[in-house]
């Protein structure tokens, strides 16, 4: 099982659901809300899209859930200033790619994302590195992420991370790969 990952600069805080976070809870659906509401967040993954409040409020608690069984580890993406969620890492475990994908082998997988305001000010760019070298540091061998070939900004940020690309994974999508 993964340990919580946390990491801090002088404007983001990255972090699990914390106990403390009990206090901030509607906020925090109304936060995945508006990221997994997002026009520019979703253009290349559209079936992540959310509908409801609701629907925010499940994937909250079933990220708590999933992340203490094993499944997948959610990470907040937190902007300190205004304390407000503007993104999200997930890290899939093995088992649950392979109930989505077949392919020949199954590392973690990683996905990121930011809400349109966030994006163009290399978050992303200044927090994977760190955040995949203290994954691998665990004892995880490889991070795998699939990209839409048209999105040149997360193939340039998983570049900058130490991905590779390894090939097609389907006709719209590419394999990237790192390694410990």
């Amino acid at each position: 099982m993964l340990k919580p990952i946390f990491y801090e600069n002088n404007e983001l805080l990255i972090h699990p659901f914390r106990p403390d976070d009990l206090e901030r809870y509607e906020q925090l659906v109304a936060d995945l809300f508006s990221i997994l509401t997002d026009d520019q967040t979703l253009k290349y993954i559209p079936e992540k899209r959310l509908n409801s409040l609701e629907e925010a409020e499940i994937f909250l608690q079933t990220m708590v859930v999933n992340y203490h069984s094993g499944r997948n580890y959610v990470h907040f993406i937190t902007d300190k200033k205004q304390d407000k969620v503007v993104g999200i890492i997930n890290l899939i475990s093995p088992e649950v790619a392979k109930e989505f994908y077949v392919i020949s082998k199954y590392p973690h997988f990683i996905e990121f994302y930011l809400s349109s305001n966030a994006t163009g000010c290399y978050i992303m760019t200044q927090i994977l590195p760190p955040i995949v070298d203290e994954i691998l540091a665990q004892g995880i061998p490889s991070i795998g992420a699939v990209v839409n070939r048209k999105n040149t900004a997360a193939k340039r940020v998983l570049e900058k991370a130490n991905f590779a690309r390894k090939g097609e994974f389907d006709m719209l999508q590419d394999f990237y790969e790192t390694k410990l």
